[in-house]
């Protein structure tokens, strides 16, 4: 992933095998930053349980939001 893409705070989640009750597919989530977890291809986020895990790093997409939808989902959690 490029460094623009690793500075987003968004995912889409592409994949969920394994997790299928802790992710859902084609939904948002929000990245809590773990370099630690980058370096072997993690990603940490807030999951359905609304607790953070790590996940495999391919099973999201990273998204850039404009700043005014990020705002939005600042105020809405």
């Amino acid at each position: 992933m490029s460094d623009k893409q690793d500075t987003s705070r968004f995912v889409i989640c592409i994949y969920n095998n394994g997790y299928e009750v802790s992710l859902e597919k084609r939904k948002l989530y929000e990245v809590l930053p773990d370099f630690d977890a980058a370096k072997h291809h993690q990603i940490r986020i807030i999951d359905e349980s609304g607790e953070d895990y790590l996940y495999p790093e391919s099973y999201f997409i990273r998204v850039m939001l404009p700043q005014s939808v990020e705002c939005a989902l600042a105020e809405a959690a």
